[in-house]
């Protein structure tokens, strides 16, 4: 299981996410380095002390409607590590834009989502190797568009986007953000069971060594982490356990077939 990093930026610095209440989010203070909010450091130790070659990068000022930060993107492009890439795409302008910057992979969230029919065409254009679905929940409910009407539930919509052409869904709920909740294991469960071919991500709530344990056994292929790194709860040692946990998972798999 591949342990991700999460670099969440406003206004050119890193900032500490909790709940998803944006408007509370304060420079990120890190044991990883000296100083508040520095997005540059961050990245760095993030690649040379934790060993990790992704990095998640959510634009909240883009992803709030305003101008993408594509200028720090570019940057932290040529760090090192691939970058899985939330910058409120809506428009396959706009994804294009997010690659040009240096998105390896551009992350489309719920949250600003105009259609599954809109995903389908930014999957059609980019490939599905380079968009990722993002399946954002309040408290286990799916943060829509005010645009939309009806609800759906989090796991048929995780199925509208596998058929929109999808390889990979991230279940990211955000009131756990920053909190050390864990995460919903049933829910991830539940969506591995429905597509066993599907790239499994998940993230927010993430605050030890344990949820790891737990996020590879029902099938996650990589989790999101940040506070917990901030903070230190987990540091090289245990993502390198969970790293081999999730290699365990593998060859048992492989085995078994």
């Amino acid at each position: 299981m591949r342990v991700i990093p999460v670099l969440d930026l406003m206004r050119g610095r890193a900032v500490w996410a909790v709940r998803g209440v944006r408007e509370a989010y304060r420079p990120a203070r890190s044991t990883l380095v000296p100083g508040d909010g520095d997005a540059l450091a961050l990245a760095r130790a993030f690649h040379d002390a934790l060993r990790c070659e992704e990095l998640y990068v959510a634009d909240l000022d883009a992803i709030g409607g305003g101008a993408p930060q594509h200028d720090l993107l570019r940057t932290l492009s040529v760090m090192g590590m691939s970058l899985l890439v939330d910058a409120g795409v809506v428009t396959l302008r706009d994804a294009r834009s997010a690659a040009a910057a240096g998105a390896a992979r551009v992350v489309v969230g719920l949250e600003t989502l105009d259609s599954f029919r809109a995903l389908a065409t930014i999957v059609e254009a980019l490939g599905p190797g380079r968009v990722m679905f993002s399946l954002d929940l309040r408290e286990g409910e799916p943060v829509v568009p005010r645009t939309w009407s009806g609800g759906r539930a989090p796991l048929t919509l995780a199925g509208d986007a596998v058929r929109a052409g999808v390889g990979a869904v991230l279940v990211l709920d955000l009131a756990r953000v920053g909190t050390g909740a864990g995460v919903d294991l049933g829910l991830l469960s539940a969506v591995r069971d429905a597509h066993p071919g599907l790239e499994l991500l998940a993230g927010g709530g993430v605050g030890s060594s344990g949820d790891l344990e737990r996020m590879a056994a029902v099938g996650c292929d990589a989790v999101l982490v940040a506070s917990a790194l901030h903070d230190g709860r987990l540091d090289a040692e245990s993502l390198d356990v969970a790293r081999g946990a999730g290699a365990r998972r593998r060859r048992h798999e492989k085995d078994s077939r």
